[in-house]
């Protein structure tokens, strides 16, 4: 696995540098894409096995369904997760990267939301300690998103979704690195804030190709620091 930076940032917009891992099962989409695309990814999602159709087509259109609400937030992020369950079907999944733009210091807004977290265990909210620093994890269950542009989906939509974020301060910024997981499988929701919290693990501010430059050796296990130590840690 390698570590990932935001895809679809404006050119012409301000982002911070951050970096983070994916793992085995994600497939990164676009936000905008070309109906030539949409044609390519169908393709793609066709050459799963048979028994396997219904899962792939419900991950589809939970994406149509989800896209209106993705491309009115700053999302940078959108990959699709396919994996296999214990009934030998797959459950779906979006994970998602934004940045939000806080009032003030993106620090002291998290320090005070993981504050009062720790203080509030039942509202699905609790601080956390990562490599990058301190954020906080929120969940719930939630309506699912409807099509505005394809309300004939609707019908073919999950009624209740789970959906999960983890939240970091970007240094020297008022904004915040918002990581999201969502799926309509609530029965599988615990495994994917475990994923989610992974991930949130290989976030790093600090650019691995100017960390290669500077002498480590990805290659071996042994030299495995910061950012890269984490990923093998959580994904093997």
């Amino acid at each position: 696995m390698t570590l990932t930076g935001p895809t679809t940032a404006p050119l012409d917009a301000r982002r911070p540098s951050f970096w983070y891992g994916l793992p085995v099962g994600y497939m990164s989409l676009d936000l905008n894409p070309s109906a030539e695309q949409l044609t390519e990814l169908i393709n793609q999602l066709r050459e799963v096995p048979e028994q396997a159709r219904r899962e792939t087509d419900r991950a589809l259109r939970l994406y149509a369904g989800i896209i209106n609400l993705l491309n009115s937030n700053n999302v940078q992020e959108c990959a699709l997760g396919l994996h296999p369950d214990e009934g030998g079907g797959l459950t779906v999944s979006v994970f998602t990267v934004s940045t939000v733009a806080t009032p003030g210091n993106a620090k002291l807004v998290v320090a005070g939301l993981a504050g009062s977290a720790a203080s509030n265990c039942d509202e699905g909210v609790r601080p956390l300690v990562l490599p990058c620093g301190l954020g906080y994890l929120s969940e719930k269950q939630v309506a699912a998103p409807r099509s505005t542009r394809r309300p004939d989906l609707n019908q073919t939509l999950p009624s209740r979704i789970w959906q999960s974020i983890v939240a970091v301060p970007a240094p020297g910024s008022s904004e915040l690195i918002v990581l999201q997981m969502v799926t309509p499988d609530l029965h599988t929701a615990d495994d994917y804030r475990n994923i989610l919290l992974g991930i949130a693990r290989t976030l790093t501010f600090t650019d691995p190709e100017r960390t290669a430059t500077d002498g480590t050796d990805a290659k071996d296990s042994e030299a495995l620091t910061g950012a890269a130590a984490t990923m093998r840690n959580d994904f093997g």
